[in-house]
């Protein structure tokens, strides 16, 4: 799949005539709109809730877009959107006659949520599997994401419905996984790896979340959830793209849905290490 996006595929099958997984028949891949150019799609996922998967799909997407690139995020955590919140989006989706129209952040990245087209934000969602699914499809096929460098995909946590539809339907360049570096994470990460693995998706490397705190006074780190990532990264035999504290100045940054505003570096390299990859 990485090599057909990286060759000029748009995910759109309906205007090519090439032979690739796209065009065969038990490929469940569904092609976006026709109005839409998207270069990279990357999926980051994550083995169990509560890691911070959305704040680093949100890191990424900032600092792509701070390279200089044209970037949108597709919210496929359908029960626990919180990507309009992160950025500050109260505006409801709009429809014309090409399709649904996506949020714009302050800076130009594109927004996708379920959150976007409900009567109220804190609105539950309480949907079965199949119906959240066909969404998730929705907004790859229906919304009119224009020409994207990268389109990021918050994945929900686990192994389930949703991110086996991401898997399957959408043609993604790879995913990065988000774990903890408590002592689960190495069963975390295997689990999110080897379903990777399955569906014949790269893993681009890892991000470590919430791995240390910076005593403000002594500015000592304070690894207090232990470390891991780095011996199960050469288990598995990919790359620790980074790691994120626990900073509270993000945490008031997305309070305040001003994300974008962000000082901090943690995930630069990261950024940059896949834009490498992708581009190969």
């Amino acid at each position: 799949m990485a090599e057909e996006k990286t060759t000029g595929c748009s995910g759109n099958c309906s205007s090519c005539s090439k032979s690739c997984s796209g065009h065969d028949p038990q490929s469940l891949i569904e092609p976006t709109g026709e109005y839409n150019n998207i270069k990279h799609i990357i999926g980051v996922v994550s083995g169990k809730g509560g890691v911070g998967k959305s704040l680093v799909t949100s890191s990424l997407a900032v600092l792509m877009s701070r390279m200089g690139y044209k970037v949108g995020i597709l919210d496929a955590d359908i029960t626990g959107p919180s990507i309009p919140k992160t950025f500050g989006i109260k505006s409801r989706a709009m429809q014309n006659e090409l399709g649904i129209l996506p949020a714009e952040t302050k800076t130009g990245i594109k927004i996708m949520s379920v959150n976007l087209m409900l009567e109220e934000a804190d609105s539950p969602v309480i949907w079965r599997g199949p119906v959240i699914a066909g969404v998730v499809k929705q907004f790859w096929k229906d919304v009119v994401w224009g020409d994207l460098d990268y389109l990021f995909i918050d994945c929900p946590p686990g192994t389930g419905d949703v991110p086996l539809t991401v898997f399957q339907s959408i043609p993604l360049d790879g995913a990065v996984i988000v774990t903890s570096p408590q002592d689960l994470v190495s069963l975390i990460v295997k689990k999110a790896y080897n379903m990777a693995e399955m569906m014949n998706i790269p893993v681009l490397g890892i991000v470590e979340n919430m791995s240390y705190v910076v005593c403000p006074d002594c500015k000592k780190e304070f690894h207090i959830f232990g470390s891991g990532s780095e011996s199960v990264a050469e288990e598995l035999g990919v790359d620790l793209l980074g790691k994120m504290p626990i900073d509270t100045s993000l945490a008031t940054l997305v309070d305040n849905g001003d994300f974008e505003l962000f000082k901090a570096d943690y995930l630069e390299n990261a950024a940059k290490e896949i834009d490498k990859k992708v581009n190969k």
